[in-house]
Parts: structure tokens; sequence; C-alpha cells
């Protein structure tokens, strides 16, 4: 089972969301599905964000990548969809 962590920057990011939403994506992020194969999930992502992965809880994103050796998750970036893909 893969373990889901947050850097620095999707923390802040995350707590400056409204808290029902904060709930919602730490919820999708928590599921067993997602946990157990985390890249049945998502989509991976092109250009300079290669190697990164997309997953989508209403209209927030959060960015993510997977290190398969040590079964983590890592969360780098949570953001609305009209701004998550701008930094």
């Amino acid at each position: 089972m893969y373990k889901v962590k947050f850097n620095d920057k999707a923390a802040k990011s995350l707590s400056k969301i409204d808290n029902k939403i904060q709930q919602k994506i730490i919820s999708y992020l928590e599921q067993p599905a997602l946990l157990k194969n985390p890249k049945t999930f998502g989509k991976a992502l092109l250009g300079d964000k290669k190697g990164s992965w997309r997953y989508r809880v209403n209209d927030y994103r959060i960015i993510c990548h997977i290190i398969e050796k040590e079964l983590i998750v890592l969360a780098l970036d949570i953001g609305h969809r009209k701004e998550i893909y701008r930094t």
C-alpha cells in the first residue's frame, strides 16, 4: 500500500482551501483503491510536468509524484484548475 505525503508547497496550498474541499481532497487521497495502485486513477502529465500525475477533486487538482521504490504518493501542489498549471 502506498502512503500519501505532502511537500511544503502542497500543505500550504491545502491550508488555504475551504475546509469542506480540504476534507474531500484528503478523503480522495486516502481511499484504499488509490493507495493500492495510484496509477489507475488520475492522469499522467506531459511537458514540463512530465513524470507527475494529476488527480481531480471537483474543480481542484492535486499534482503528485509517485515514488514507486518507497511506495509514496507525494503531493507537490494543490489548487483550483484555473491556477494550478500556471506555476
